[in-house]
């Protein structure tokens, strides 16, 4: 065995021994279950995301086809009906 130490905000730390000891977990088991599904997984076991709820990849994604569509680049239409539009998002 092996010890590990951390530090975190005080807060976050309430924040998560709260849902833990609801779920009936201490902070130690929890930590060493994150670390076995790290090891199973082979990487982080769940998607790593902004407040948006998006990864960094999908931000970075969006706010470079912003950027195209102010440029005009990669823009279709204009479309006479909302059908043809639908029909076009559908491709």
């Amino acid at each position: 065995m092996t010890t590990i130490q951390i530090r975190i905000d005080e807060e976050t730390k309430k924040s998560a021994q709260k849902v833990l000891n609801e779920l009936g977990l201490d902070m130690s088991t929890a930590i060493k279950a994150f670390f076995r599904q790290v090891v199973l997984k082979k990487g982080i076991p769940f998607r790593i995301v902004t407040e948006n709820g998006l990864t960094l990849e999908e931000e970075d994604s969006i706010i470079e086809a912003a950027l195209e569509a102010k440029r005009g680049k990669n823009i279709k239409g204009p479309f006479n009906s909302a059908e043809q539009l639908i029909s076009e998002l559908k491709k």
